[in-house]
């Protein structure tokens, strides 16, 4: 790509001061964040023609990108059905299709199909579609279900009879979506309503089926806008639960049973700071996975329902074991399951409810991704999980709890001419400049040559606590066959190695992100996976950030860049409350509010500290609708850059003017930006084809 006589945008600049703590800095573009304003939208109208007038060479390619990893895509296509009362439930895509057909047959898969929802002909015409979630009566009669048509996770409920087919005239607008419970009188919903200035959810909601939604009653409503909160029925389906979390903070669950709709939700045990905790009935007793009495990677207890306010009367079941991170259980009537993850991979531990015995359940590759799935009976031996790998398609498996055996229910299809065989993967430990052992995930072609000369593709997100497994990508194939390696960096702020790797990445350790990941891009070139002229990275969101930060502190090592949603203006965004989402992030970033958080922040912000300096080739997407990383932040990074680099590398930025963070909806719409994307590095790379 050449853009020799392509005249970039130029955005007015309009200087803003900004002062806290003493200390002011100057914000040129901060106007951008006019989003009704006509010279907005001017500007962001002309990024995307500047980027499509620099892209026009290879815009064939680009569109031969999406026709390839569209054909990699089954046409038609079916989840495997789970069993939930009395029916079989799936969803199955169509040929030509975007979104998913939600389906169920009657107590056998060769029963006559009923078709609940077809998200063809409700997304129909709309520039953007997204289904948040269902839930079905205890009688099976009636559904109700969340539309987002904007992208900005606002969600409308709809009621539908499922016998008869026809909608119920209530809409439930701005709603959080899936948190929705059913009663057990098949007639009362629970809901969470959504504040529209800072989009979190924070009021709870009953709705009667059938009457007006003016008149329904608020049951509950969080005053502390730290906190997220979810509402769901659990699984033994006597209490429907609101679960409130200030992540990495503390954690406060309430209860109502289902059988008594009009009561009042009770707390199972008070927020303190510092305890985080979840939740699991089982006949008459509940487990507890907690973090109580230092149990920082979680331990696990139970307790009789009517002993739950008491807790000495709280045992430990399985207890906190330093090297071994507890994420999830699932309980079933003979047995136990925990959910694990030990040196950066998550393991199935089953254990026996009588006999006491245990076993892990064995999956025999390096790298890979292990998770249970949607389990929703209690009386059976059989586990349904999820296992894939970086070689490895999306396999959904039942196991038999008892006799050890897999049964393999499908294994996702990749059309074409793919074979797993051809391709490997390593899984190697990197040593961070502080001494700390980083996994890296690597995978490429076996014909391939580890020669320093082949590009790569390293990855990484590193915040939240959230961990970035080594799953399997049919679009990553595009890279792969093309003689690309791709790496993903386990790096502190996610939790692949425990619950303090996660908050090493945080607070006041956050520059550990980055330099993990700039260490790991060292390793890579130092073992000639690669070298600096043929090193890309790619990340989004919070993985824009990161992106951000590697580049203001080490651009001569990475020859382009891909920042997707980035969230690159931190400062000024935490100090801004009425944006969607701040307060709940003080715990994850900081208060700079607080003159040391503030300095903190500052010193790795990627808007504030960019320079008049060489940066690599880069391309910035975000979308207008954003919700969670608003549009300006990209919008006034790309600017500032504009200004200041000294280079001639490219600077692209694509902005969807109808989504948000998620991007396109739809099954293959949503590949429209990964072709942009790819074909932005294969062309950096010299190697398009």
């Amino acid at each position: 790509m050449k853009h020799d006589g392509i005249v970039a945008p130029t955005v007015q600049i309009q200087p803003k001061e900004l002062s806290i703590h003493g200390h002011t800095r100057i914000d040129n573009y901060y106007w951008l964040n006019e989003r009704e304003n006509p010279e907005v939208l001017a500007y962001l109208n002309a990024e995307n023609d500047y980027l499509n007038q620099v892209m026009a060479p290879i815009k064939s390619f680009e569109e031969t990108l999406f026709e390839e990893m569209k054909s990699r895509i089954k046409k038609q296509d079916e989840s495997v059905p789970v069993k939930e009362g009395n029916y079989y439930y799936y969803a199955r895509f169509i040929e030509g299709g975007e979104y998913p057909i939600y389906c169920r047959k009657k107590e056998s898969l060769d029963a006559p199909e009923e078709i609940l929802l077809d998200g063809n002909k409700l997304g129909k015409g709309k520039s953007y579609f997204n289904m948040g979630g269902y839930e079905i009566t205890d009688n099976e009669e009636i559904m109700a279900y969340g539309v987002d048509t904007v992208s900005r996770r606002n969600y409308t409920v709809r009621f539908k009879n499922l016998h008869t087919g026809k909608l119920y005239k209530e809409q439930i607008k701005n709603t959080e979506g899936g948190s929705y419970a059913w009663a057990s009188d098949n007639k009362t919903f629970f809901y969470i309503r959504r504040d529209q200035q800072t989009l979190l959810g924070y009021q709870v909601w009953r709705h009667i089926l059938g009457t007006e939604v003016k008149s329904d009653e608020l049951v509950y409503e969080e005053k502390d806008n730290q906190f997220y909160m979810g509402l769901y029925r659990m699984k033994s389906k006597k209490y429907i639960a609101i679960g409130c979390d200030h992540n990495g903070v503390s954690t406060e669950y309430r209860l109502l049973e289902a059988t008594k709709p009009m009561g009042e939700f009770k707390v199972f045990s008070e927020r303190a700071r510092g305890h985080e905790y979840s939740i699991e009935h089982f006949q008459d007793k509940f487990y507890i996975k907690t973090n109580r009495e230092g149990a920082i990677n979680f331990q696990l207890m139970e307790v009789k329902e009517k002993q739950v306010a008491d807790q000495t009367k709280w045992k430990v079941v399985i207890p906190h074991r330093k090297e071994v991170l507890l994420e999830s259980i699932e309980v079933f009537e003979n047995h136990l399951v925990l959910q694990e993850r030990k040196e950066g991979l998550t393991q199935l531990r089953v254990i026996n409810q009588n006999t006491k015995k245990e076993h892990y359940v064995d999956f025999g590759e390096p790298t890979y991704d292990a998770y249970i799935g949607t389990n929703p009976e209690f009386n059976t031996n059989i586990l349904r999980f999820i296992y894939t790998s970086m070689t490895t398609p999306g396999s959904t498996f039942d196991y038999n709890l008892d006799t050890q055996i897999k049964d393999l229910k499908k294994e996702q299809a990749v059309i074409g001419d793919f074979n797993k065989n051809n391709y490997v993967s390593e899984r190697v430990f990197v040593i961070a400049r502080d001494g700390a052992k980083i996994p890296l995930s690597i995978v490429y072609k076996k014909s391939t040559q580890l020669d320093g000369k082949a590009p790569l593709l390293q990855y990484s997100y590193g915040s939240y606590g959230y961990s970035t497994d080594a799953t399997f990508s049919s679009v990553r194939l595009s890279l792969l066959d093309r003689g690309f390696i791709y790496a993903i960096a386990h790096i502190r702020g996610g939790q692949e190695m425990g619950r303090e790797w996660y908050d090493n990445g945080k607070m006041f350790k956050k520059i550990n992100t980055f330099n993990d990941f700039i260490d790991c891009s060292e390793f890579l070139i130092n073992n000639q996976y690669c070298s600096p002229n043929k090193l890309f990275a790619m990340g989004g969101s919070a993985g824009g950030l990161l992106m951000g930060a590697i580049i203001n502190m080490k651009p001569e090592l990475y020859r382009g860049i891909v920042a997707s949603v980035p969230f690159v203006d931190v400062v000024t965004t935490m100090l801004d409350e009425s944006i969607p989402l701040t307060t709940g992030e003080f715990e994850e970033w900081g208060n700079p509010k607080n003159r040391d958080a503030y300095e903190y922040m500052l010193s790795y912000s990627p808007y504030d500290n960019v320079s008049k300096k060489a940066y690599p080739n880069l391309l910035v997407t975000t979308g207008l609708h954003d919700s969670q990383v608003q549009y300006f932040e990209p919008a006034k990074w790309v600017a500032k850059l504009r200004t200041l680099k000294t280079d001639s590398n490219l600077l692209l930025m694509y902005i969807d003017m109808e989504a948000g963070h998620g991007g396109a909806s739809g099954r293959f719409a949503s590949l429209k930006l990964m072709a942009k994307e790819y074909a932005f590095i294969i062309d950096l790379a010299d190697i398009l084809g």
